[in-house]
């Protein structure tokens, strides 16, 4: 009987060591082929990397465009609100200036511009006035003028 024990205890000796072996082997063949792909997923890595990277850089650019609009809305809204402060100071500004300048009895734009508009109607008057008269005074010589001369004659012949 120690011939069947020893038989069978042989039999799963070998089946163990074949065992073992095919593991071993099976490691030896996923180690070569991780070495011949390796290099394959290197690769695959960076390509991906890249890619993601990409996308990040794409999705940074953006936000910043985003963010220079709304700095740029800020910046608009803001120099409208000021415009509008100084606008506002530069009319408190004239109003007090006019009324200083009304209380010395200095003329105002419209008082001048008034002034300036009389002056103006004057001088076209005094021209019309003055082309009209000129005819008068030509004529006025002429027929004084030979009258003048008769008496100038008449004296020295007497």
């Amino acid at each position: 009987m120690a011939t069947q024990d020893d038989d069978s205890n042989g039999k799963a000796a070998d089946r163990i060591k074949d065992s073992a072996q095919q593991i071993w082997l099976a490691g030896l063949g996923a180690f070569a082929k991780m070495q011949q792909e390796g290099s394959k997923a290197f690769e695959a890595l960076v390509k991906d990397g890249a890619g993601m990277q990409k996308k990040t850089q794409q999705a940074a650019e953006e936000t910043l465009a985003q963010a220079q609009q709304r700095m740029a809305g800020f910046a608009s809204e803001f120099g409208t609100k000021a415009a509008g402060q100084w606008g506002k100071l530069e009319n408190i500004f004239e109003e007090r200036v006019a009324r200083a300048l009304e209380k010395l009895g200095a003329p105002s734009a419209a008082d001048m511009a008034a002034l300036q508009a009389r002056v103006e109607a004057l001088e076209a008057q005094l021209k019309k006035s003055q082309q009209t008269a000129a005819p008068r005074k030509t004529a006025a010589r002429k027929t004084t003028a030979p009258a003048a001369k008769k008496t100038l004659r008449r004296s020295k012949a007497s």
